[in-house]
This record gives C-alpha cells, sequence and structure tokens, in this order.
C-alpha cells in the first residue's frame, strides 16, 4: 500500500507542511514515496530525505515557483505511472487550487482538512464539518485509490536522517494558464510575531477596545509580544499582522500565554506546537484547554492584575 507525498517549496525552502505529511504517512507503515515538483529538485532532495521516507521522485518542470496547472499536470501524471494508494498534499492555499481537480478527474476518494487517520482494512479520515463544531470519520468504498489534504500541524514534523532511494520521473507539461511572476511581501507591521518567543495573546474576552492598552502595557512589562485572535482583527482593533491562526500567522514561541481565547480550530492550528501554552478563560470546557499545558478556569482581568504585581 504505497504513498505518495507531494512537497510543498517557496523560494527553495521546503515548507514545513511537507514533513507533517511524511509524519503521517509513517503512522501508515507503508512505503512512502516523496515528489519533489520544481526546476531543481535535487536543490530540496535532502530536506526531504528523513525518517519515513523511502523514496524520493524529482519532477523536474520549467517553473521554479508554484504555478497550479503545472502541479495538477504533473501530479496527474504521476498517479497514473505510480499508481498509488493514497496520495497526500496539504491543506494549504497552493494544494487547494489543483488536488481537488486532479482527484476528481482520476476518480479518487477525496477528503480536505484532515487531522486524523488510520487503516482498519481501509482508510478512515477523520475532519472536521460546519465550522469545526462536528467532527466525523470519513471511509471511502469503491475507492482503491484516495487523496488526502492534511491540516497543517496536525502532526509533528518528521525528524531523524533519512536514507532514501533517489529516482527522476518525467512528465510532460503542456503549459499553464496562469504564471508566477513575482512576490510580494505583505507590510509586517510594527512586529513581527512569527519571531516571538514569548506571546501575550489575547481574544474576545478582553470585551472592550479600551482594554487593549492595559494589556500592552502587561506585555511589554513580561518581556513579551502582543498578539491576538480573529475576532479582534475582524473589528479592526488590531492589526492582521498581530493575528494568530490560519488566517493569520502560524507561530511557535517558547511560552504561548492565551488570556481569553476559547480556541477555533483555526486559532489552534496557528499556535498549537508552541513550547510551553498557559491558558487562562472563565470557561472550563474553553477548546484552548486540550492543547494547553498549563490552564486556570479564572478571569482574565485578575489574573493579569495579580501578573502586574510581578513586575
Amino acid at each position: 500500500m504505497s504513498v505518495l507525498i507531494v512537497a510543498e517549496h517557496l523560494r527553495g525552502e521546503l515548507r514545513p507542511i511537507t514533513l507533517e505529511l511524511i509524519a503521517a504517512a509513517k503512522e501508515l507503515q507503508g512505503p512512502a514515496a516523496v515528489a519533489v515538483i520544481a526546476k531543481d529538485p535535487s536543490a530540496l532532495a535532502d530536506a526531504v530525505d528523513v525518517e519515513g521516507v523511502d523514496e524520493i521522485l524529482s519532477v523536474k518542470v520549467d517553473q521554479e515557483e508554484f504555478e497550479n496547472d503545472v502541479y495538477q499536470q504533473a501530479l496527474e501524471q504521476l498517479i497514473q505511472q505510480r499508481q498509488p494508494w493514497l496520495t497526500l498534499l496539504g491543506f494549504t492555499v497552493n494544494s487547494m487550487g489543483y488536488g481537488p481537480a486532479v482527484a476528481t478527474k482520476l476518480g479518487l476518494g477525496f477528503a480536505s482538512d484532515v487531522f486524523a487517520l488510520r487503516d482498519e482494512g481501509g482508510l478512515v479520515a477523520t475532519r472536521a464539518f460546519y465550522g469545526s463544531k462536528v467532527h466525523a470519520e470519513v471511509e471511502f468504498p469503491g475507492h482503491d485509490r484516495v487523496m488526502l489534504l492534511l491540516r497543517p500541524t496536525a502532526w509533528p514534523p518528521a525528524e531523524g536522517a533519512g536514507s532514501a532511494a533517489k529516482g527522476e520521473v518525467s512528465v510532460s507539461i503542456s503549459g499553464s494558464r496562469a504564471c508566477h511572476k513575482e512576490f510580494v511581501d505583505v507590510a509586517t507591521g510594527d512586529v513581527d510575531i512569527t519571531t516571538a518567543d514569548f506571546l501575550l495573546s489575547i481574544g474576545r474576552g478582553v470585551g472592550d477596545k479600551e482594554n487593549l492598552p492595559q494589556f500592552e502595557e502587561l506585555a511589554g512589562k513580561m518581556g513579551a509580544i502582543l498578539s491576538v485572535s480573529r475576532p479582534l482583527v475582524d473589528q479592526g482593533w488590531m492589526p492582521n499582522s498581530r493575528q494568530v491562526g490560519q488566517s493569520g500567522k502560524t507561530v511557535k514561541p517558547n511560552v504561548y500565554l492565551a488570556l481569553g481565547i476559547s480556541g477555533a480550530v483555526q486559532h489552534l492550528a496557528g499556535m498549537k506546537t508552541s513550547g510551553t501554552i498557559i491558558a487562562v478563560n472563565s470557561d472550563p470546557e474553553a477548546a484552548i484547554f486540550n492543547v494547553a499545558h498549563y490552564g486556570a478556569v479564572a478571569d482574565l482581568f485578575e489574573v493579569a492584575e495579580e501578573l502586574e504585581k510581578l513586575y
């Protein structure tokens, strides 16, 4: 039961989701091949040669960066040539652009935003529905080949040196309707929360915009950088550069102190790999406690006042 993983890269660097896909494939205990689609696949070969990879497939194309039509054509031909039981892509902007089209054209079983999987004589994938209010297990009867798009950060990155065999796969690309021209970097604002060692993150529990200065001051005293959950950005209280989550920034500080954040799945996806997560929320059922190393069911303002006395 072979697994085919499509590597993601950007500006010559392997994206973390690739190593997470490898970790997921290891759970299924079948031979796994990683396809590197690039102008110079060899430049990324060492980065994907980790424990759990049996073969690295170099797929040479003319394009240096991702182009939707190029990946779609390349993956169609890869699947037709290799006939993998399972194809794994990240649940990312890039993969969502071509993965479903490939699955439809080739008649593959398909599921996206998958955060757990297992083999019970047949593949079972767990994914979220209705804005993550419901989790359900998906099976694929009648399909001998399946494609899954896996949620970023759902698996820890694969580690350890590998000794994968290396090969090349030739594909024919007939052109691309949309071509990559250039990168335009979004302004990071006054800080870059992705590089912070300590984040003090606040959510809708702060109540009013007038309360923000209190937490900005507290963050400064504690040597932290202030970050926020999406509701505060949606209300225009803070810039998007401060937002943690799938539609904001993915962060991995040594310490993540969350005050008044309930823990929507989109937020958790952006911070749950932090070194130490400390959560304060008045709701004992808040989802943030499921990923927190330490938690307190308490009023965030009372906790903030006690912290201020220490600095």
